[in-house]
């Protein structure tokens, strides 16, 4: 086992991480600030403000086409302990949080019964150092209570056999597991080599797009005032003639009349302001966007003339698909993690992680089938099963088209 780092570590490494996922979650929630360009927008409207929900968007697009299924060949009862902790809930909040934060940490404890209690926590309020071999965490910190100013009122300290709880600075209680590792497993996004906490659905590239998108939304507020109204000009009045600009409005009439030597002032208008560039450059940065993140610009509310059938909407979004099973092969380790401590703490006995080789998370299709699409699968199954008997039944269909039979009904 490794040397452990030290409480006082893990609360600055955390405060480093922080700041990182605050500002994910601010473009998530819509809450992020407009960076005006100074030079070019008047003082008199930077108190305009502007929200886009592309990054949520980008976010939920993914999110919502993750779905859990079951541990099939499950020997040790996992979804069992699931099901007993509102698995409808559980898997989405931890989904969705580790779309947003890169990663999300799920917390096991105990309930009065003694039955494992999981809880997800974001990644903004817990960290750990990782055994990158079997993804989960050699210790682990969590801030689970803070106060109006979002300094800690709560915290936990997780190391192998043993979670440790503060409150206020003070250490107040020390409650031992029988688990081989800390009770806090995280649930990662995108994982690699270099960033073993892997990366957020909200990337640079992405917060750089909307905030673009954001100036050019507010540029075309402003101008949208000249367009509305546009602005006129009167060439050759008298010095001594009375003119007040505010009667100048468009339900008025204005009388200007000759001189004594009989000449008129000249009325005018000048070019009416357009918003076609504001539209076209909004086009322009919603298709960055769309690239960046596996969508297409109908997604972001550019909706083309012809509706898309099922399959072209599926063929659009075959870079969102193979996302989606990346994203479920790192989670589904992830949550096999979870369930692997978990049955630890239930049956009060240190299992060894390799015990549950057999056991596999499964899925529901990312694309659910439409008629004509369960029709076309329906034909290349028989034909499959006339050519090698039996070799697609009923696990496989379930795979293919997210129906179970009346018997797992």
């Amino acid at each position: 086992m490794a040397e452990l780092k030290g409480l006082n570590y893990m609360r600055q490494r955390l405060a480093d991480k922080r700041i990182r996922v605050r500002i994910r979650y601010m473009y998530y929630e819509m809450k992020n600030r407009v960076v005006d360009a100074e030079s070019v927008m008047p003082s008199n409207f930077r108190w305009l403000g502007g929200t886009l929900g592309w990054c949520a968007k980008g976010v939920d697009s993914l999110a919502n086409r993750l779905v859990f299924d079951e541990f099939r060949d499950d020997n040790f009862g996992l979804n069992e302990i699931f099901q007993m902790n509102n698995a409808d809930i559980f898997f989405d909040s931890a989904t969705l949080s580790a779309l947003i934060s890169s990663c999300s940490f799920v917390y096991i404890s105990e309930d009065e019964d003694g039955y494992p209690k999981l809880q997800v926590i974001d990644g903004g309020n817990a960290t750990g150092i990782l055994d990158p071999t079997t993804g989960l965490l050699t210790e682990g910190y969590a801030v689970l209570e803070r106060d109006t100013l979002e300094q800690p009122i709560k915290e936990a300290y997780f190391t192998p056999g043993q979670t440790a709880f503060y409150e206020n600075g003070k250490l107040t209680q020390t409650v031992p597991n029988d688990a081989p590792y800390p009770l806090l497993v995280p649930i990662i996004f995108k994982p690699d080599a270099v960033r073993p906490f892997g990366h957020s659905r909200i990337s640079r590239a992405c917060i750089k797009i909307t905030q673009c998108a954001l100036r050019t939304l507010k540029r075309s507020e402003v101008s949208a005032e000249f367009y509305s109204f546009p602005q006129k000009y009167v060439l050759g009045l008298s010095n001594d003639a009375e003119f007040n600009n505010k009667a100048a409005t468009i339900s008025t009439f204005l009388n200007f009349s000759k001189d004594e030597e009989g000449d008129k002032p000249v009325v005018g208008q000048f070019t009416q302001q357009s918003m076609e560039p504001y539209i076209a450059q909004v086009r322009m940065l919603a298709s960055l966007f769309a690239a960046e993140t596996d969508l297409t610009v109908d997604d972001l509310g550019f909706v083309s003339d012809n509706p898309s059938s099922s399959e072209a909407i599926k063929a659009s979004h075959e870079n969102l698909r193979l996302n989606a099973e990346g994203a479920q092969r790192s989670f589904g380790s992830g949550f096999l993690n979870t369930g692997y401590l978990a049955a630890c703490v239930r049956d009060k006995k240190a299992y060894k992680r390799n015990q549950l080789y057999e056991t596999k998370p499964i899925w529901a299709p990312t694309f659910k089938p439409d008629s004509s699409a369960l029709s076309s699968i329906g034909d290349g199954v028989i034909k499959i099963n006339q050519a090698i008997p039996g070799y697609v039944g009923n696990r496989n269909m379930k795979e293919l088209t997210g129906i179970a039979t009346n018997e797992e009904e």
